[in-house]
């Protein structure tokens, strides 16, 4: 009689232990699936800065060189009004000549 108490009472502990068991891997499974949402949150969070970084940056530069061609066009424009304003005045003066007779 004392053999099978010790049996069933065994039989318990070890049904008891069984049970914690499973539900330590449950935690631990779900301790690790927060773990690799938590990195992959973290990943997409750090991916979404470096994008609005390299933009921000590739906009500065697009204006920089924007700016950079409009000082460009600017000094062609003025050069080539300096090159072409004697010429015009030439021009003119021979056309005005000759209408004159």
């Amino acid at each position: 009689m004392e053999l099978i108490k010790k049996i069933k009472e065994s039989e318990t502990k070890a049904q008891e232990i069984i049970e914690q068991a499973k539900a330590e891997a449950v935690k631990q499974s779900e301790k690790g699936r927060e773990n690799r949402l938590a990195a992959t949150d973290e990943a997409a969070q750090q991916r979404k800065q470096a994008i609005e970084a390299d933009v921000a940056k590739a906009q500065s530069q697009a204006s920089a060189e924007v700016e950079q061609l409009k000082t460009q066009a600017q000094q062609q424009r003025q050069q080539l009004r300096d090159k072409t304003g004697s010429r015009m005045a030439t021009a003119a003066a021979k056309v005005m000549d000759y209408l004159r007779g």
